[in-house]
């Protein structure tokens, strides 16, 4: 009975710490748009069960059916956020929905068929972008809004709605912060391909945006020696203030000490990507280096909770299905049982507060956040510049 009691007052606070974290958003400015995918996982969380087929009637709750990949490549990811998502429901006690897990590892078209089949009257996922792709149509036919766990926002709007962290947002908001300190001449290195070339656009805009001048821009393919090239010729242009290096940690590693050997004093810039790897310091080139991301004040927070009911560590998107199910216990207030998700209600201007801070959707769909800036220690990260309360404070 002990037992029970701690879990429901940890439930409490938790939720207490959410609803405290209030919001006053005003309109956001404009946002470039690019993609990733999403962030490499780091521990591997326990197997979600795989759904049951032919659900039995159910006249007291809405259907929500959670699309993931339970299996394969990123079945770690996907069951991280199925079991967030459960969690969720059971924290929030959203008494009238009920969640079901439905696998796209085999087919997303096929999952969100047997989900609509079922009943489901809106989607969480998918996780990536082409499965978003295959099952929008689907969805839309069937007037049933996606919520999408993708960041790719080529595939947003139209009733598909992107929750990923956008990687635009995040070299803007660590631009901004460069800026605010009295930098103004950026460079960038960015790898070859799709994410490459829109992070190269991203800093192009705004360091246009924020009153500083690119100074150079060099692309590289994924090997050592088209990195060391491409760091080469970028010192041949032009002194640079800060230099964003628009990839992974792990690239990033490589890629520091070359950049302070051609720019001692230069501050090293990242993306959102730099978040799953805490163990940057341990290259002493990165120590002092920034980039931007979702806040970890109460991702720590769930972290903690999801351990003692799953006995392992969630995977940092794992945060995703948490704050989906949120969002639909809140916007699910008003919903009707049998009647259509009030989609309407995801354009909310006021926007939401979630593990990850504070987001709403823009009209493009995508989802805008309130980033914090954090900076490289040897032993982790530390914020610098914390998230805004909301959008344009």
């Amino acid at each position: 009975m002990a037992e029970q009691l701690g879990k429901r007052q940890g439930r409490r606070a938790f939720l207490t710490a959410l609803g405290m974290a209030g919001l006053s958003l005003a309109v956001a400015g404009c946002i470039p748009r690019t993609e990733t995918r999403p962030l490499p996982p780091t521990e591997r969380p326990v197997e979600t069960p795989t759904p049951t087929p032919g659900l039995p009637g159910d006249e007291a709750r809405n259907r929500v059916a959670v699309l993931v990949p339970l299996s394969g490549e990123n079945g770690g990811v996907g069951r991280s956020i199925a079991n967030a998502a459960n969690l969720a429901l059971l924290d929030a006690g959203g008494e009238a929905i009920r969640i079901t897990t439905y696998d796209t590892a085999n087919g997303a078209a096929a999952a969100a068929n047997q989900a609509l089949a079922e009943g489901n009257r809106l989607f969480l996922g998918p996780l990536l972008a082409d499965d978003v792709s295959a099952v929008a149509p689907i969805a839309r036919k069937a007037d049933v809004p996606v919520i999408a766990f993708s960041n790719d926002v080529s595939v947003a709007g139209n009733g598909v709605y992107i929750l990923g962290y956008n990687p635009s947002q995040s070299i803007d908001r660590v631009v901004e912060h460069a800026r605010s300190k009295g930098m103004e001449r950026f460079a960038g290195v960015v790898p070859d391909g799709v994410y490459g070339r829109r992070a190269g656009q991203a800093l192009m805009d705004s360091v246009q945006r924020r009153g500083g001048r690119l100074v150079g821009l060099q692309t590289y393919d994924r090997s050592p020696a088209g990195l060391k090239s491409a760091i080469g010729r970028l010192g041949e242009q032009s002194a640079y203030d800060a230099v964003l290096i628009a990839d992974s940690g792990r690239i990033a590693m490589t890629a520091a000490p070359l950049l302070k050997a051609q720019a001692a004093s230069a501050q090293l810039l990242g993306t959102e990507l730099w978040k799953a790897d805490s163990d940057l310091g341990k290259t002493t080139a990165m120590r002092g280096a920034w980039f931007a991301s979702v806040p970890d004040a109460l991702f720590n927070q769930f972290r903690t909770r999801y351990r003692a009911r799953y006995n392992v560590t969630p995977y940092r998107l794992g945060s995703l299905g948490y704050d989906s199910v949120l969002l639909a216990v809140r916007v699910g207030r008003d919903w009707k049982i049998g009647r259509p998700f009030p989609e309407q209600a995801l354009r909310s201007g006021e926007g939401f507060m979630g593990v990850d801070g504070a987001f709403r959707f823009g009209r493009d769909g995508v989802a805008q956040r309130a980033l914090e800036v954090q900076q490289v220690g040897a032993t982790g990260f530390t914020v610098i510049a914390p998230a805004p309360r909301g959008f344009g404070s």
